[in-house]
């Protein structure tokens, strides 16, 4: 019991002398992920509002796949990207691998799904008047995407935060694609597996209370956004 309030003490006095080494892991921590939700949410919320407005053949089949690569393990993902970046895959001329790139798209796949079906949900828990009154008024897909996404705009931006969070707290492809390098590719969840292993069990603490308190931060948000307007 000593020894865990001793590392807390310790790791709370790390925190509080803005250490420059734990300072500069949470800023590529949130740096990546913030990108990779940027990049995600260009991609997923479009395709989300699309999927959900159109019924075409398969989609049944693509709601299926969307619901699969949700439960992806994150190193299947880091697994696939390191044969395509490696020296001898496709890509590899690229020099992608154990760079904050291939970090970034490691993070927007694994999180492409995730906004993709949490933007198909709040579209069609919208009011079920917008679409019928825009087609009625002659909208094309794009401005109908368009009004459809400002109606929805709080529950998608709902989902991109849901997506944030999965992102910075991956650790899996993180450690595959960027090595843990340090100053460039280190993020709180590598740096937290390595100094643990290491015996520096303080910062590693450190790492996981600002993890957690990131974690906390979204979760309030997250309710704030849910709180029915008075």
């Amino acid at each position: 019991m000593n020894y865990f309030a001793d590392s807390l003490i310790a790791a709370l006095a790390l925190i509080s002398s803005l250490d420059a080494d734990i300072y500069q892991i949470v800023f590529t921590s949130v740096a990546i992920s913030l990108t990779a939700s940027a990049l995600a949410a260009f991609l997923a919320v479009p395709a989300g509002v699309a999927m959900a407005l159109n019924q075409f053949t398969g989609k049944r089949l693509l709601q299926h796949i969307l619901n699969t690569l949700m439960a992806m393990p994150t190193v299947v993902i880091g697994l696939l990207l390191y044969g395509m970046f490696s020296r001898l895959g496709p890509l590899g001329d690229w020099g992608l691998l154990y760079t904050p790139a291939a970090m970034i798209i490691a993070q927007a796949i694994l999180i492409f799904p995730i906004m993709m079906n949490l933007t198909i949900t709040a579209v069609n828990a919208a009011d079920p008047r917008l679409v019928p009154t825009l087609r009625s008024l002659g909208a094309r897909m794009v401005p109908m995407t368009i009004q459809v996404i400002r109606t929805t705009r709080l529950a998608i931006l709902a989902a991109i935060i849901i997506g944030f969070g999965r992102a910075i707290g991956e650790v899996g492809a993180a450690m595959m694609l960027g090595g843990n390098i340090e100053g460039y590719t280190r993020t709180m969840t590598t740096a937290i597996a390595l100094e643990t292993s290491k015996g520096e069990f303080e910062l590693g603490l450190a790492l996981g209370i600002i993890l957690l308190l990131i974690a906390f931060i979204l979760n309030f948000v997250l309710s704030m956004l849910n709180r029915p307007a008075s």
